[in-house]
């Protein structure tokens, strides 16, 4: 006798269908949130306001051309200060930062629009703009996340999107999907590009072009998401279920179900 591999959701008690649309509300919710993060920290940085290939070398191997916090001020603090302040900044930078000038030009624009932040008794997390030796720090070659930076965020990255994916894979594992290949494929991706995705940072100090790959896995992610959200809540109210499930009691016996 052939072994049942799953339940279909139409067979789930209401509640559990509930608790599990409610779980996707939010989790969409919140990928969403993920997406706008991602933007405003990454995108900006090459000087076009679109994201792109170039904006994740520069966060992740840095930038020859530039600083930290030229960086800053062309992406995610761009909003931060009026255009022709950022551009007396730029050219103090690109004169090679002299502290002469540093009093008369500069310390005034960040006292004005940039300390209320920049200081360790606001956030110590922040580059310290009080001071001449904490600007200097960030006015120095754009080298990019440290390595030190990069594990803390990887294994934050890690273990949360991997929780994120169990529960989702584990709602949608209720779904009727053929062939059933497909929706083994679909529950896996996530899981794949997490770990090419986290590679692609380190890589990408090595040869920038791993930044594509960084772009690639999110895509990919955010697909294996958005058909397993679909598919899930779709599913759970308005699908009308096959001859096959309703005659098993939402039961598949098929193996790979």
């Amino acid at each position: 006798m052939s072994k049942a591999r799953y339940v279909h959701f139409q067979f789930l008690p209401m509640s559990l269908r509930v608790l599990f649309t409610m779980v996707l509300l939010v989790f969409g919710v919140g990928y969403l949130m993920a997406m706008i993060q991602v933007w405003e920290s990454h995108a900006g940085k090459d000087g076009d306001p679109m994201i792109s290939g170039k904006d994740l070398m520069i966060s992740y191997s840095g930038n020859p051309e530039g600083t930290k916090l030229e960086s800053a001020l062309r992406g995610p603090m761009a909003d931060m200060l009026p255009p022709e302040k950022r551009e007396v900044i730029f050219a103090w930078l690109h004169n090679k930062a002299p502290q002469a000038e540093f009093d008369a030009k500069i310390n005034p624009i960040l006292q004005e629009h940039c300390i209320a932040c920049h200081n360790p008794g606001a956030n110590p997390h922040l580059p310290d703009l009080q001071t001449f030796d904490g600007v200097s720090k960030v006015a120095a070659a754009d080298t990019g996340m440290n390595i030190a930076t990069l594990v803390r965020v990887s294994h934050i990255h890690l273990f949360s999107i991997t929780f994120i994916f169990f529960i989702v894979g584990f709602i949608f594992s209720h779904a009727y999907v053929r062939p059933p290949i497909l929706k083994c494929i679909l529950i896996a991706t996530p899981f794949v590009v997490l770990i090419t995705d986290v590679a692609s940072w380190y890589l990408t100090k090595i040869w920038t072009g791993f930044a594509w790959m960084v772009i690639i896995s999110g895509a990919f992610m955010g697909m294996a998401f958005a058909a397993m959200w679909l598919i899930s809540v779709y599913q759970m109210w308005f699908f009308k279920v096959p001859t096959e499930i309703s005659d098993n009691e939402g039961r598949l016996p098929s193996i790979g179900a």
